[in-house]
């Protein structure tokens, strides 16, 4: 498994990614379209400069985060969606700032988080790291999203590790989502990294396997490439099954993308 301050850095890697992809665009790249339907570049923005401000919170002063849950009932995504409006009338350069600043703040308090302390979250307390890994997926889907409405690709690392395991960790969320029964063996997922090395975890043993390149997994669980897109295959018919709902956070699927949406890899 990754190191806990390797996640840490990880997050404060990928989170300059997505600074950027976005420090030098016009008001009206800002307003650019995203796969996501609805959604502009500026509201991928807003939406991660909300939830990195809900994990700041999270893990800087547990209290008040515990108070803001038990006012938001179950609803956290819809929490989300509400508390992106103030950033969405922020213009850009505003946007852009704030997002930084909710960046810098969660990175902090999340390695300021002493090790084997639980961090209050949605369900249930979970580590930071492990709230961290849950950052990079939100930096790996919505930054792909950016990246897709601006037409370019992304250079990728190892420092997708944690996502990976994250992903696997949570194999489970798409059943949820579906309020379908979770499969009761367990899978074996095998994950190429960008380096060559191979990932794996899950018993060796398992007759339902999942595999391929990091990058392809990734884009599977955050929902931003139909499966048909991707180079990521299974063996069994609960784990070929699994390709279809495979997602590494709570709440609705949505529609995710099409066959054929994005050349395929």
């Amino acid at each position: 498994m990754a190191d806990p301050q390797d996640v840490i850095a990880a997050l404060g890697a990928e989170g300059g990614e997505i600074d950027r992809l976005v420090a030098d665009l016009d008001e009206e790249q800002w307003g650019l379209p995203t796969p996501a339907p609805g959604w502009t570049i500026a509201h991928q923005v807003a939406h991660l400069a909300a939830t990195f401000k809900m994990a700041g919170t999270a893990a800087a002063a547990p209290d008040a985060f515990r108070a803001i849950v038990s006012r938001i009932g179950g609803d956290f995504d819809g929490a989300v969606q509400t508390a992106l409006l103030p950033y969405l009338a922020e213009p850009p350069d505003r946007l852009y700032a704030l997002w930084q600043a909710e960046r810098a703040v969660a990175e902090k308090a999340l390695a300021e988080v002493p090790a084997g302390e639980l961090v209050p979250w949605l369900v249930r307390p979970i580590p930071a790291p492990v709230l961290a890994a849950a950052g990079m997926m939100e930096l790996f889907g919505h930054g792909q999203d950016i990246a897709d409405a601006l037409g370019v690709d992304r250079p990728r690392t190892d420092r997708l590790r944690p996502l990976v395991e994250f992903a696997v960790r949570v194999w489970d969320f798409g059943y949820q989502a579906r309020k379908l029964p979770t499969p009761e063996k367990e899978f074996r997922f095998e994950i190429t990294a960008p380096s060559g090395a191979l990932w794996a975890y899950g018993p060796v043993d398992a007759t339902d396997r999942v595999s391929g390149p990091a990058e392809d997994f990734c884009l599977l669980v955050t929902r931003r490439r139909h499966p048909d897109d991707l180079a990521v295959t299974a063996t069994g018919a609960d784990a070929q099954a699994w390709l279809e709902i495979a997602q590494a956070y709570r709440g609705p699927a949505g529609s995710g993308r099409t066959p054929g949406q994005f050349a395929k890899r």
